[in-house]
């Protein structure tokens, strides 16, 4: 077999193009490329670490203000319910004290229209009995012929009215 024979002359020289391809490979690639790279990856990672810190810090800080915030708006709620919680309070008394003050108004007047009315009613009691005598002595006049005098027509009428 000539190919054997063939490979078998240029065997040492194929080895020696292989070690040298592959030392070039080595020290390039090897020993200037894969440091390089991997310091770009430590790099990459290292800045990494640091955003994600960067990143952990500000939302801390962000949760930090939020937590101040709710705070400061608690108290603020808080201090708004108990400026309403006074107004209806003094809104309370004001009308409490206007309430009062027209209840003893209308407490006068009611007073004043009961000693009114209870005038005009014994007025017209009054009145009622003065018109009852003389029809009393009229009728007394009109049906018996006989003259009543009028303190005993008042007295008939009065008792009559005393007994409903």
């Amino acid at each position: 077999m000539p190919q054997i024979a063939q490979l078998a002359d240029t065997w040492s020289s194929q080895v020696f193009w292989l070690l040298v391809f592959f030392g070039i490979t080595f020290f390039v690639i090897g020993r200037g490329m894969v440091p390089k790279v991997m310091e770009t990856v430590a790099q990459r990672d290292g800045q990494i670490a640091a955003d994600l810190a960067a990143a952990k810090a500000a939302r801390d800080a962000a949760d930090e203000q939020e937590e101040a915030w709710r705070v400061r708006e608690n108290e603020n709620r808080a201090a708004a319910q108990a400026i309403v919680a006074k107004a209806k309070d003094e809104a309370a008394a004001k009308s409490e004290s206007k309430l009062k003050a027209a209840q003893s108004r209308l407490d006068k007047k009611l007073a004043e229209a009961e000693t009114r009315i209870a005038e005009a009613r014994n007025a017209a009691l009054t009145e009622v009995e003065s018109v009852a005598v003389e029809a009393a002595q009229d009728i007394v006049t009109r049906l018996a012929g006989v003259k009543v005098t009028k303190p005993a027509a008042t007295k008939a009428v009065k008792e009559a009215m005393s007994h409903g």
